[in-house]
Parts: structure tokens; sequence; C-alpha cells
């Protein structure tokens, strides 16, 4: 296949799924926020379709935009997420059409553009259709967040069966991680956005790491501990979050009236699994864990070397068990809706012998979001630059909910140390003894 075709087939592949996650939400609630955090589904379907037109029409034709009165609406830094639910937006239906009308104009502006390697920097090897691609497979993460705070009865998926999890795999002691030299970030492969560039070296001193990320059971031993009552295990700002926000569990959890807990999850409320990785806890609360632990969370240049090293390969491979697709090693693309059991995935564990580094949750870790040295703000600094060194914790892997076209070891994610909404979890570093 031609690279056109390529990212054409890509492009359809996320607007299917984005169509797919919408499709059990009637137009009345498409228009609501359940959350002033969040925005109305309507509004990110739309914001879709602005990004896309600006960047696949506007930007590489003399088109103008279809609706130019409503440009600022759609920016996301126009529009803030506490108004967008106040304001006049397009609803459902109206979104969808404006989706369809921008993607007709977008392939056929494909079908003249210049994807040479040596090509213009923003088309060259086909760069800016698959930012794109990327950029709507990330709402569809946020609109995942948004539909997992609907009522009860206001969304119901349709999911699929995970394999079952084993947490025997490779034994419950973290793995011994001896350190060295790490190339992280990416080398300028397509895909890569600017906050994962430029590559650069990295020493890495040794340190011991979970094999598997934190599952239910191991956080309700934390919680019987009063893990979520003992002021020394948050830091200042986090104990005044807990205490402020009255924080006692995981969101979307409450106790089940016999003892133990359960949790709403897509409007549906069940027990919690004990097996279950571990998801929807904050920054705060993933570091009280760790400390609870005897431990710290890890460093994001940690968490890369764990999950890309391997001194019997290249350090550019985009998944912890190389260039392959995903299919049967994690547990990625909205399959089931929910994180798999630990051990799930044991033809996806890395060549360190850490397991989940790629699906399931977002993992967060001690580093603040920053640039990277000799970072280049590329095509737009919009993306990532306002964040840097403005209070955002970086997390890495990616989760049930992240799309593979988004998913690789360089990828980073970042976000508040008070979100909780978020499908993230964590997993626990030791210093090497």
């Amino acid at each position: 296949m031609s690279t056109a075709q390529v990212l054409s087939a890509r492009l359809e592949e996320v607007r299917d799924r984005t169509l797919g996650l919408m499709a059990p939400l009637d137009d009345e609630w498409a228009g609501r926020t359940p959350d002033p955090i969040m925005s109305p589904p309507a509004w990110d379907l739309a914001h879709i379709a602005a990004y896309e037109e600006l960047w696949l029409v506007t930007r590489l034709s003399e088109q103008r935009p279809l609706h130019p009165d409503l440009q600022a609406t759609y920016d996301a830094f126009e529009t803030p997420r506490a108004v967008r639910g106040e304001i006049r937006i397009l609803d459902g239906r109206e979104s969808r059409e404006y989706m369809q009308a921008v993607r007709r104009a977008a392939l056929e502006v494909m079908r003249h553009a210049d994807m040479s390697p040596d090509g213009p920097e923003l088309t060259a090897g086909g760069f800016v259709w698959d930012m794109v691609a990327q950029h709507e497979a990330q709402h569809d993460e946020t609109l995942l967040q948004t539909l997992q705070l609907m009522p009860p009865g206001a969304y119901s998926p349709c999911v699929g069966a995970l394999p079952p999890g084993d947490d025997r795999i490779g034994g419950p002691e973290p793995v011994h991680i001896a350190g060295g030299t790490v190339v992280m970030g990416a080398h300028g492969a397509c895909g890569a956005l600017d906050c994962e560039k430029p590559a650069h070296v990295r020493d890495v001193a040794p340190f011991r790491l979970d094999r598997n990320p934190v599952t239910i059971g191991r956080h309700l031993e934390f919680m019987r501990d009063g893990g979520y009552h003992d002021e020394r295990l948050w830091s200042p700002g986090g104990w005044a979050w807990r205490q402020g926000e009255g924080v006692e569990a995981p969101l979307h959890w409450q106790p089940d009236g016999a003892g133990g807990w359960a949790r709403t999850w897509f409007g549906c409320t069940e027990d919690v699994d004990p097996a279950e990785i571990l998801c929807h806890v904050s920054f705060h609360e993933a570091e009280a864990h760790a400390r609870w632990a005897g431990g710290r969370l890890p460093t994001e240049h940690e968490w890369e070397f764990a999950a890309r090293h391997d001194p019997a390969s290249p350090d550019d491979a985009w998944a912890p068990w190389g260039n392959a697709r995903h299919d049967g090693r994690a547990n990625l693309g909205q399959v089931s809706f929910r994180p798999s059991r630990a051990g799930a995935y044991p033809d996806g564990v890395a060549p360190t012998g850490c397991a989940h580094m790629m699906g399931d949750v977002w993992e967060w870790t001690s580093t603040e979001f920053d640039a990277y040295p000799g970072f280049r703000a590329f095509p737009y600094r919009e993306y990532a630059e306002p964040f840097f060194r403005d209070g955002y914790r970086v997390l890495r892997g990616g989760s049930w909910a992240t799309q593979s076209v988004a998913a690789r070891t360089t990828f980073r994610n970042w976000d508040l140390p008070q979100r909780r909404q978020i499908f993230a979890g964590v997993r626990v570093a030791w210093d090497a003894p």
C-alpha cells in the first residue's frame, strides 16, 4: 500500500472507533457534561472535525473553513472546558455531519499532497495525517473519561472479553533493573509528537520496579492499613487535597454495605475485583501508596528504560515486545472497557521482565512535565509547550482506552496531580539495595 493509502485507512479506522463509541449515547446526553472538568461529548466531536479541517484542509490548500464563525468555539484554548457546557455548540447530529464534510475535503486534498520523505516538513512521510489520527484517538480516550462520569442509564458500551490473569507469572517480587544508558525519546520517526523529541541519552542508576502495576487487592491492603488517613504517607499538597476533597478510596468506589467495596463502572455497580489492575487514582494517591509500600514512584527515564531497554535490539522499538502489533500482547484499543487482571498478557512482557508496560492503565511517574533538551515545538506550540513546568506530572504506557496509533514507549502523557477521571494507576519503584 502507498503511504496515502495507509494513512487514509488509519484515519478511517480511528473515525470508525469514534462513531462507534458515540453510538450508544443519544443526542440529548451528547450535549451535556457530567462534570465541569470535562466537555460535552458533542463538543469533542466538533473539535475533532475543526482540528482536522485546520491541518488537513486549510493548511494544505486554499479552502476556507466550513464554519469560520465557530473556529474560536472549538479552539481548546479560546474555549476552556469550564464554559463548554454553557455555550451554544453543534449538537450530536450536526457535529457528525461536520466531521463527515471535513473528511471528504481532507481526503480530496490528500490526493494531491507531497508525502515524500524529503518533502515539506509538515507533510514529509505523512506526518500531519498521522498527527491528526493521533489527535482523534486521544480525544476518543477523553470521550471515554466523560462517558464514565455519565449517570446510570446514559451510556452502556458493548464490551469484549479479556484473557484471564495470573499474577504468579514471573513471581510476585519486584524486577531488579541493573541500569545503564538509555536513549530517551523518539529518533524522529513518523508519528512521534514534539514533546517526545529529540532523542537523547540518559544514565539510569540500578533500581527495582514492580513486575505488574498495583492491583485492586494491593490497594485494598493500603486502605485497610489506614493509608488514606496516615498523613506521613502523603506530601503536604497531597494531604491538603485528600482532606479538602474527602477522598477515602479511588474514584467511582463506594462501600458495598457488607464491609467491602463496590464501584460504578459505566453506569453499572459491581464488586471490585482484587486481581484487576487498579485504576482511577490521582498522582497524590499513587505517591502515598508507593510510600506505604516502602518505595516511590518511578522517574520518567526509569520507566522508559524498563519498558524498552533490550541489549539485543535497537532502542527505537515502539513497544516493550518490539515493533509487532499489540494483538494478544496488551490491553489496548477499548476492547473490554476495563483494565485486565495482572498477568493477563505474558507475551507482552518487556525484556527487563516488567509486564503490562503498555495498556491497561496510564502509570504516574514522579517527573514533572518539561521539555527534553533541544526541544522544538512543531508544528504548533499549543500541543505541549504551555504545560511545561506548570505542575503537570508525566504518565506513561497508555491505558485500555488508548488506541494503538497513540501508544508507544516514547509517548508522553501529562495531567495535574489531583486528576482522577483519567484511566491511571500505580507501579512502585525502589532504589536498588
